[in-house]
């Protein structure tokens, strides 16, 4: 599962792998369902942490 990603994503990452516009991704990470490291006005999100979101909401890819 998503081993074309890096370990560590970017919200274009996000947004590309469920599928959804910057401004969910955003309401996503900034809600805490996502968890994510923000570094400047960059967000690193770890892979793991998606594929976490994705089991909770049980979404196959």
């Amino acid at each position: 599962m998503l081993e074309n990603y890096p370990d560590v994503l970017e919200v274009k990452d996000i947004c590309s792998i469920l599928r959804i516009g910057r401004k969910t991704a955003y309401q996503l990470l900034n809600s805490g369902k996502i968890p994510h490291r923000r570094i400047g006005r960059i967000y690193k999100i770890r892979k793991d942490a998606v594929i976490d979101y994705l089991q909770k909401k049980k979404i196959k890819l």
